[in-house]
C-alpha cells in the first residue's frame, strides 16, 4: 500500500495513500509506528498519528511500504492547566486559555489536555501551535453579549485607506466576534484529536436568524493570515459559517471533521474567501448549509480588491447532509480560478457540484476552467447544478435577478466559463441528473461531461434543482441546458430518467459520443 506524508507538525502527522477510490480506501488496513501498532482496521485514504514528540524522527509501516520523518521541534509548551483553566465545563476558562496563548513563546505549543473548557472568544497569534487532545473540547459561552461587535472595516489613521476586520456574506459588516479567531497572523498550527464546539445548538444563535442587526460568529475566523495549518481536530456546533479563511494564503486542512445539525442555519463547512493557495484533504463533512462554498466577496469587495479565490484543492473529502457538497459561489464577485476537485464522496446532500452566480456580481465574477473528477454521489438530489439566477440577497426576488429577457452585458456582468466534469458515479439521483441555466445576455461557456453514470432512485422526490424563480419542479429530469454555448457528453450513460436524457434550450453546440 503506497503512502506519502502530507503534513507534519510537532506533535502530530497525517499521511494519505496513493490510489483513486473516493475518500474510502479499496480494503482495512494497519498502521505501526516505530514497528508498534498504532492503528488498527483503518478505512479511509487519509490518516493521522497524534501525541507524538516534538523534534523526533519515526517510522511508518503499512505492509511492506515503510516512510520514516521527523516531528518539527518547538520552543517550548505551556499547559492551559497552569494558567487556571478548570476544564469542568462550567467555570469560565477564557482569561485563563486566552493567558496561556498569550504567554506561549515564540514557536511554541499551547496544548489543552482532556476536559471541557468552557470559554468566550479567542485570539490566536502568529508562530504558535495550539493543540487539543484526545478528550478536550472548547465550549462555547452560551451568552451573546460575551462577543464582543467587531466593525466591518476602520480607516488607517495615518493615510485613511480601509482594513478589512469582519465580513458576512461576502460584505464588510459588523459582527460579533467569532469563537476563534486570528488577524493579520501567520504560522499557526491547530491539531489534535480535540474538539471546538460552538455550543450553538445550547444557545439562541440559531434563532430568528433573518432579523439580526450584526452578523453572528464563525467558528474559526481567519483575517488575512498565511500558513495556517488544522489538523485533526473537529470543528461543530458553529454559530453559522464554521471555518472562514478570509483574504488568507496557505491555509491548509488535514483529516478533520466539521459537523452541525442538518437543518440547522448557514453553518457551511467552511468558506474559503478571497484566498489563495488551501487545501481540504481527508475532511468529512456533515452541515446544514453547503460544505465546502467558495468564495470572493460580493460586488464591492470583488470591484475594489479584485481578489480572486485561487489554487484551492479538494481531494479525498466526504461531504453529507448538505445544500451543496462542493459549491462556487454565490458571493464570487473577484472570480474563482485554478481549482481542481477529485476523489471526493458525496452522500444524502441535495446538491453535488453546485455553481451560483446572479446579475449584479460584476466584470472581476469570473469562473473559468474548472475541472471535476473521479467523484461518487450516492442519494444526491440534483448531482451537476450550475445557476446563474440565483435568488440570494435582499434583491434576490426582483426582476433584475429573474428576468429571462436579455440584459446589456456590462460591468455588473458576471461569467461563467468552460467546466469539466469527469469520471464519476451518480446514483440514487432524484430531481435531476444535471440543470445547467446561463444568463440569456451571458450564456455559460462550456460544460463537458466524460465518463460520467447517472442511475435515479424508484420513489424519486421532486424539486427544483436550482435556486431560482419561476421554474418548475423536476423529477428523474435527465441533463437539462439552456443557455449554455457549448455542450459536449462522452460516455455518459443514464438509466431510470422521465422524459428525454438530454434537453437543450439555447444552446449553440452539442456534441455526443
Amino acid at each position: 500500500m503506497k503512502f506519502h506524508l502530507l503534513y507534519v507538525s510537532s506533535v502530530s502527522a497525517c499521511f494519505e495513500l496513493e490510489n483513486t477510490s473516493p475518500y474510502y480506501a479499496p480494503e482495512a488496513f494497519d498502521v505501526l509506528l516505530n514497528g508498534a501498532p498504532a492503528l488498527t482496521g483503518v478505512r479511509t485514504n487519509v490518516f493521522s498519528l497524534f501525541e507524538l514528540r516534538p523534534g523526533t524522527e519515526y517510522c511508518v509501516a503499512l505492509g511492506d511500504e515503510q516512510l520514516c520523518f521527523a516531528t518539527l521541534p518547538e520552543s517550548g509548551c505551556v499547559s492551559v492547566r497552569d494558567f487556571g483553566a478548570a476544564g469542568d465545563g462550567v467555570t469560565n476558562d477564557t482569561t485563563a486559555i486566552q493567558s496561556a496563548i498569550n504567554a506561549c513563546p515564540e514557536n511554541g505549543r499551547v496544548t489543552v489536555p482532556a476536559g471541557t473548557y468552557y470559554v468566550g472568544p479567542l485570539v490566536l497569534k502568529s508562530r504558535m501551535t495550539l493543540e487539543l487532545q484526545k478528550d478536550a473540547v472548547l465550549l462555547g459561552d452560551t451568552c451573546e453579549e460575551h462577543y464582543p461587535i467587531l466593525p466591518g472595516e476602520i480607516h488607517d489613521a495615518a493615510t485613511g485607506e480601509a482594513i478589512q476586520i469582519s465580513s458576512w456574506e461576502g460584505n464588510p459588516f459588523p459582527c460579533r466576534q467569532s469563537f476563534l479567531s486570528a488577524h493579520f497572523c501567520r504560522d499557526i498550527a491547530i491539531v489534535g484529536q480535540g474538539v471546538i464546539d460552538g455550543n450553538a445548538v445550547n444557545s439562541t444563535w440559531w434563532e430568528n436568524v433573518k432579523k439580526r442587526p450584526l452578523g453572528r460568529p464563525k467558528l474559526v475566523f481567519l483575517n488575512q493570515c498565511e500558513n495556517v495549518r488544522f489538523h485533526g481536530i473537529l470543528g461543530r456546533n458553529s454559530a453559522c459559517w464554521n471555518f472562514h479563511p478570509f483574504f488568507s494564503k496557505n491555509v491548509h486542512f488535514y483529516n478533520i471533521a466539521v459537523e452541525a445539525p442538518k437543518d440547522s442555519p448557514n453553518t457551511d463547512g467552511t468558506d474559503p474567501e478571497s484566498c489563495d493557495d488551501v487545501k481540504y484533504i481527508g475532511v468529512r463533512f456533515s452541515v446544514g448549509d453547503d460544505a465546502i462554498a467558495i468564495k470572493s466577496g460580493k460586488v464591492y469587495m470583488g470591484m475594489k480588491y479584485q481578489t480572486p479565490a485561487t489554487r484551492h484543492v479538494v481531494r479525498n473529502c466526504l461531504m453529507e447532509y448538505a445544500h451543496g457538497a462542493m459549491v462556487l459561489g454565490s458571493e464570487m464577485s473577484g472570480g474563482i480560478r485554478e481549482l481542481t476537485v477529485s476523489q471526493c464522496y458525496f452522500k444524502h446532500t441535495d446538491r453535488g457540484l453546485r455553481i451560483k452566480t446572479r446579475r449584479g456580481r460584476g466584470k472581476y465574477a469570473v469562473i473559468d476552467g474548472v475541472e471535476f473528477s473521479n467523484i461518487r454521489m450516492d442519494n444526491v438530489m440534483a448531482p451537476l447544478v450550475m445557476n446563474m439566477y440565483y435568488f440570494c440577497d435582499p434583491d434576490g426576488h426582483e426582476e433584475l435577478v429573474w428576468s429571462k429577457e436579455p440584459h446589456p452585458v456590462d460591468d455588473t456582468t458576471p461569467y461563467l466559463g468552460s467546466f469539466l466534469f469527469r469520471d464519476m458515479t451518480c446514483t440514487d439521483c432524484e430531481w435531476a441528473a444535471g440543470y445547467f441555466y446561463g444568463l440569456t445576455e451571458q450564456p455559460i461557456g462550456s460544460v463537458s461531461i466524460e465518463n460520467v453514470s447517472f442511475t435515479f432512485k424508484e420513489d424519486a422526490s421532486s424539486g427544483r434543482p436550482a435556486m431560482m424563480d419561476y421554474i418548475d419542479e423536476t423529477c428523474k429530469c435527465g441533463l437539462y441546458f439552456n443557455c449554455v454555448r457549448k455542450v459536449s457528453l462522452k460516455n455518459v450513460t443514464m438509466q431510470g430518467q422521465q422524459g428525454e436524457r438530454l434537453i437543450t434550450i439555447q444552446v449553440d453546440e452539442v456534441t455526443e459520443s
